[in-house]
């Protein structure tokens, strides 16, 4: 064994090193989650709840496999919207409009998906395909306006949620009679088996019985083959290398001839790009589009992206945290252990205690950086 008082100083240096960003990456979401499971015991104590009865309840409930299954499908959309909105982070751009994008997105596919009959793989990817460059178009408009008349991100965003929405109403009820559907409420037509991605149900039944209680959902791979897109994208392209070179230092990316309008737009098309994904599953599952479509996925992006600090496996991770809490929500009404409310309070302070926690700890880098600097001019001088 190898004696750490006889390492060289410079693998000590590194070990140390990589020691302490290892500390610095994990403290601020791990802080954050700490600080929220805290306040939500106090909180329940004055409430009159049992915390540790509802923690007790929110473990059980999430330990049995369908509620496993059923964590993983309701992370698999959110794992592609925090992908979405943490590409424009990188770019240093606010897509708020994840929500409008991939609704649209949905809506288009879903109808192109349901007017058409293909041979299975082909139609699926047809599917695919309109929702990406859907969910492309619509975000491209606000890139348009940011790096062509430079209204703002968030605004241009903003509006253009509040557009689809209004749009995707209108939508529904004018496909929804072209199709001859006499029932209201129904959406659009039907899509064609050939069009529905298989699930992977099979996988988790090689080692628990599920008993047709859930299933797993087919777009999982979509999540996966997104997440590594993203990883690749981001660390082993000259692109990645210059969008996250332009969102950390535009003038300095600008000097070095990377043009900063063509690489917001693209971020821009990129991120809308993944957004189209985020309804698949629902479409998959439902067979079209459902008027009472799932909502709030844009939304729970921004956040999952900010707690993975747009890292793909952190955004999984952060992806699967929403998920339990979502379950567990669904737990605490029916054993009334607990107001189902405190889901939404731990999971605001987990959102507001990790941007505090992350700034804290940019802090404490940039410090550790001057040190470090002023440190190796002590020894060039000498």
């Amino acid at each position: 064994m190898t004696d750490v008082a006889h390492q060289p100083a410079a693998v000590v240096a590194v070990e140390d090193s990589t020691r302490r960003r290892l500390t610095m990456a994990l403290a601020a979401p791990l802080g954050a989650v700490v600080f929220s499971v805290v306040a939500a015991t106090l909180m329940l104590f004055i409430a009159g709840s049992d915390p540790f009865a509802a923690y007790a309840d929110m473990f059980e409930h999430a330990s049995k496999p369908e509620t496993i299954v059923s964590m993983f499908n309701r992370a698999t959309p959110l794992y592609i919207s925090g992908v979405a909105a943490a590409i424009g982070f990188k770019m240093n751009l606010f897509n708020i409009g994840v929500e409008g994008q991939y609704r649209m997105a949905a809506i288009f596919a879903a109808y192109v998906g349901g007017a058409i009959a293909l041979p299975g793989f082909l139609h699926i990817a047809v599917i695919i395909v309109v929702a990406m460059l859907v969910g492309a178009a619509w975000s491209g408009l606000a890139g348009v306006l940011y790096t062509h008349r430079g209204v703002n991100e968030v605004i241009g965003t903003i509006m253009l949620n509040g557009v689809a929405l209004g749009l995707i109403a209108w939508l529904v009820r004018t496909w929804q009679a072209e199709g001859e559907i006499p029932v209201v409420g129904v959406g659009t037509e039907p899509i064609e088996s050939t069009g529905i991605l298989p699930t992977l149900t099979w996988f988790p039944e090689l080692f628990v019985d599920l008993r047709g209680t859930n299933e797993l959902t087919g777009v999982l791979l979509i999540a996966i083959a997104v997440g590594v897109f993203y990883h690749v994208l981001l660390n082993r392209t000259i692109f990645g290398f210059e969008l996250q070179a332009s969102g950390a230092n535009p003038f300095a990316a600008r000097a070095g001839g990377v043009p900063p309008r063509r690489m917001a737009l693209t971020a821009m098309l990129l991120s809308g790009g993944i957004a189209g994904l985020v309804g698949i599953a629902e479409i998959m599952d439902k067979g079209r589009y459902n008027p009472n479509f799932v909502g709030g996925l844009g939304f729970n992006g921004i956040g999952i992206a900010l707690l993975g600090r747009n890292h793909p496996a952190g955004i999984a991770v952060g992806a699967l945290l929403w998920a339990f809490l979502e379950a567990s929500s669904d737990i605490l009404q029916i054993t009334a252990a607990a107001p189902k409310e405190i889901i939404d309070i731990m999971r605001g302070v987990i959102l507001l205690t990790v941007v505090i926690g992350y700034e804290v700890v940019h802090r404490i880098r940039r410090r550790d950086e001057a040190a470090r600097a002023a440190a190796r001019l002590v020894e060039v001088e000498a």
